[in-house]
């Protein structure tokens, strides 16, 4: 993947803070598209991202691998999908999600590389790679339709 923007993070906790800077910035329709094996720190920086959009912080924002599809109210809803368990991109459109993808809030599909087919101009690519127990490399690639105005503000959010 090449990309515009990578970070190191050396701790689950520096991930969660740099998804929580992320989440502030992000807009009703973004979309997030997050590639990398199991255990490479997707579903922590959902967990940032959901800080960020302002979900309360008494929910517990976990991996949706089972139920395909988590909801979190904030600031702006976070609709957190998991394509690991899908099969076929038919059963992505059996979802529904476009709904979701054109809706009000932010969508953080992890395993979006199964189907990238499914995903437009407006997304950013995550690609996460695990050094080992804590330390991760986070490489951030916009659409192009990110690559105007908004992918610079979303650079400097994330890098703090």
């Amino acid at each position: 993947m090449s990309e515009a923007l990578a970070m190191e993070t050396m701790s689950a906790e520096e991930t969660k803070r740099i998804g929580a800077r992320l989440g502030q910035a992000l807009q009703p329709g973004d979309v997030l598209a997050l590639c990398g094996p199991l255990g490479s720190g997707k579903t922590v920086l959902v967990q940032g991202l959901a800080r960020g959009l302002g979900t309360n912080p008494g929910v517990l924002v976990t991996s949706p691998s089972f139920v395909i599809l988590h909801e979190y109210p904030g600031r702006l809803p976070l609709y957190h999908f998991d394509f690991y368990r899908l099969g076929k991109e038919r059963e992505v459109h059996e979802l529904g999600f476009e709904e979701y993808f054109d809706g009000d809030g932010v969508c953080a599909v992890e395993w979006a590389d199964k189907f990238p087919g499914l995903f437009g101009a407006r997304t950013l690519w995550l690609e996460f790679q695990r050094s080992d127990e804590s330390q991760r490399r986070i490489g951030f690639r916009p659409g192009e339709d990110l690559r105007g105005l908004r992918w610079p503000k979303m650079a400097k959010a994330i890098q703090g």
